[in-house]
């Protein structure tokens, strides 16, 4: 089954709707994740990452991606699926897929007026190319709190136990 989805967009879209975005003065959030199965954690992050600006776009790992940084049984959902997940949260105005290791690339087109991760993340652990666009960019990055006790790999394994337990 096909689903409409309007918040996806692709890179090159995206770009031209930051050009949009910019010379209306609409600043722009943008942060990244697999989001494999959407959580408590992921949407109180999403919410807090939306207050930065006027417009959140969340980079999502694509399918490729998540197995190389996951192992192979991830994701657990498609890209689509995870892409049509987070278009249905309000916070959410924009999802990008991507497939590259590192989002030099689309932060040099998207130019963030700030970019966030999660507590869990410092700029010890940001990758240097990306430090480096964000830099470039002029984007501020931001580091939001960290929801303790949320994670998608102890839900799955929550879920694998509770199938176990029948």
């Amino acid at each position: 089954m096909l689903l409409a989805n309007p918040k996806l967009f692709t890179l090159a879209a995206m770009a031209e709707e930051r050009e949009r975005l910019r010379h209306e003065r609409i600043a722009l959030v943008m942060t990244n994740g697999c989001f494999d199965l959407l959580h408590t954690g992921h949407i109180y992050f999403l919410q807090q990452a939306r207050r930065l600006g006027d417009r959140l776009v969340v980079a999502l790992n694509s399918d490729f991606s998540v197995k190389a940084l996951k192992g192979l049984k991830r994701p657990v959902q498609s890209e689509k699926e995870r892409a049509f997940g987070l278009a249905a949260l309000e916070c959410v105005d924009y999802v990008v897929i991507f497939s590259r290791p590192h989002l030099e690339e689309e932060i040099i087109a998207i130019r963030p007026d700030v970019y966030t991760k999660a507590g869990d993340y410092d700029m010890a652990k940001l990758h240097v190319g990306e430090k480096a666009a964000l830099n470039k960019v002029d984007a501020k990055i931001q580091f939001l709190p960290f929801l303790a006790g949320f994670s998608t790999t102890s839900l799955i394994r929550a879920i694998v136990q509770a199938e176990g337990d029948k």
